[in-house]
């Protein structure tokens, strides 16, 4: 049971940044590799202010790092493991959702 403050709001952070599906979607594009704001954009098919947006909210979750490169600046996943928690977290919900059963499914069109 999470008690520590620190750990709540650890997580809290986590479920805020994953609330969004492009957020969802630039961690993923990062888990893969390193990535320009510029190509990002072009790759998610969004504008590159709302790109920014996005990438503010990660970065101040703690989520994402910039790395200067010449006049540009690219981004990464703050750590590693976080690409084995969306990896892990992904494949989790996954499998909760093939075995969940709900008795008023057909009723409700619930499950």
């Amino acid at each position: 049971m999470l008690t520590v403050a620190s750990d709540i709001e650890v997580l809290a952070r986590f479920g805020r940044a994953l609330a969004d599906p492009i957020r969802c979607r630039i961690l993923l594009a990062l888990r893969q590799a390193p990535a320009y704001p510029a190509d990002l954009a072009d790759a998610l098919d969004v504008s590159r202010t709302r790109l920014s947006n996005h990438l503010a909210c990660l970065r101040d979750c703690g989520l994402v790092v910039t790395i200067p490169d010449g006049r540009r600046t690219r981004y990464e996943l703050a750590d590693e493991r976080l690409g084995h928690a969306l990896d892990d977290l992904r494949t989790a919900v996954v499998a909760v959702e093939r075995d969940r059963t709900c008795a008023d499914a057909d009723d409700k069109g619930c499950c």
